[in-house]
């Protein structure tokens, strides 16, 4: 009786504009560039609500109407809502509209969509804090299940978010690990004693994600009526089907006139024309289905690229520098006590800077140059020391007021 488990991930950085040297010590707008559609984030952000967005929330909220079965799950980060709050009010509404009918779950993760867990585990805190406050206050609910920044996982990160009292933790179910194990299980984390670990199906929702409008995949075209049918066969060898994406997949990714609106519309009855079939969110997969192994994740996975590493964010020498660069700064920064210099510190941590800096160009290239507004990995890491240098000489400045 596989359940099926539909997560959604959510978040759109703030990207730093073309930032010259010649900026630095003047220039502290870090974040937008009106002259510069690419660099100025509400209009790219607008553009993904218009095609994305509100009309994948108008598909949902429809399809929770009509299949009381239909269940959803989403993870915003801060950044995003804090986006829609402020532009785009109107959509933050329609995701208040699913959340009302009680058959959504909404995640845990960190504020500014970081991956500050592996540099500095009080600043990750606070973020995790910070972004639960936000979803408080905004949503009215409060996350029962974590899930990192680009599902970037290992057994250090199950330990503390059982500590932390999350029932369930989110990762890519990738074969380096689980070996001859099925992802369609639950796991206990190796050196925790009850929370749950959720792994995503990658072929399944990766089928959908990225294969959907490939004409050159021998399963094209990807119908509805014939994804139910690799789920049913699943039926007596699993329990749980995660099927994780982001939630652009809809619209952005894959486009509507390649079908990907019917192809949503029509899922759940074809999923629910068979009778061992239901959804669950995460919460109640945690709660319905007892544990079947202990799985042990050492090194660090992620649901990126065809590697599943932190390779994607810090490869190469370029990206490494900028991130210890800027996690050198926590303690002079907290110190500062400057909101002003602290939020922009913490959005300077957002994981896609890293990404856009990426210097592969074989397999994963393509996907690297996706919302990618720089020309190269070169000029992203340009703007982004100069912004951090601008950033250092802000709290150097802010220190000998202080003195």
């Amino acid at each position: 009786m596989p359940s099926i488990c539909l997560y959604f991930q959510l978040h759109q950085p703030l990207r730093i504009k073309k930032y010259k040297v010649f900026d630095v010590g003047y220039d502290h707008n870090y974040f937008n560039d009106a002259s510069e559609t690419r660099l100025n984030n509400k209009k790219v952000l607008e553009k993904v609500v218009k095609k994305s967005y509100l009309p994948t929330n108008e598909v949902l909220l429809n399809l929770l109407k009509k299949y009381p079965k239909f269940k959803i799950s989403y993870s915003f980060s801060g950044i995003l809502l804090s986006q829609l709050k402020e532009d785009f009010p109107e959509v933050l509404n329609s995701f208040k509209k699913l959340i009302k009918t009680g058959r959504v779950e909404v995640l845990s993760e960190t504020y500014h969509h970081t991956l500050a867990f592996f540099y500095s585990l009080p600043e990750f805190e606070r973020q995790v804090k910070l972004h639960s406050q936000l979803v408080s206050k905004l949503l009215g609910v409060t996350p029962k299940v974590f899930r990192n920044t680009e599902l970037a996982y290992n057994n250090a990160l199950a330990i503390w978010a059982e500590k932390k009292g999350y029932k369930a933790i989110l990762a890519e179910g990738w074969h380096t690990f689980l070996g001859w194990k099925s992802p369609n299980f639950l796991y206990r984390p190796f050196g925790t004693k009850k929370i749950k670990l959720l792994l995503k199906n990658y072929k399944l929702s990766d089928d959908i994600a990225f294969r959907f409008s490939e004409n050159t995949w021998k399963e094209w075209p990807l119908t509805a009526d014939k994804f139910a049918r690799w789920v049913d066969a699943l039926n007596g060898n699993a329990e749980v089907v995660n099927l994780f994406m982001d939630y652009e997949t809809f619209g952005e990714h894959q486009w509507a006139d390649k079908g990907i609106f019917e192809f949503l519309k029509d899922l759940p009855r074809q999923l629910l024309k068979h009778p061992d079939n239901d959804f669950v969110t995460p919460s109640e997969a945690a709660e319905r289905y007892h544990i079947k192994d202990v799985l042990d994740v050492p090194h660090i996975v992620t649901w990126a690229d065809t590697e599943r590493d932190l390779s994607a964010w810090t490869g190469n020498e370029i990206q490494r520098s900028a991130i210890d660069f800027i996690y050198a700064l926590e303690t002079q920064v907290l110190k500062s006590q400057d909101d002003s210099i602290i939020e922009d510190w913490r959005r300077l941590q957002t994981s896609d800077h890293f990404y856009y800096m990426c210097t592969k160009w074989f397999a994963d290239g393509d996907v690297h140059k996706y919302f990618n507004p720089y020309e190269s990995p070169y000029d992203a890491f340009i703007s982004y020391m100069n912004v951090a240098n601008d950033l250092k000489l802000r709290i150097n400045s802010q220190r000998s007021k202080t003195k």
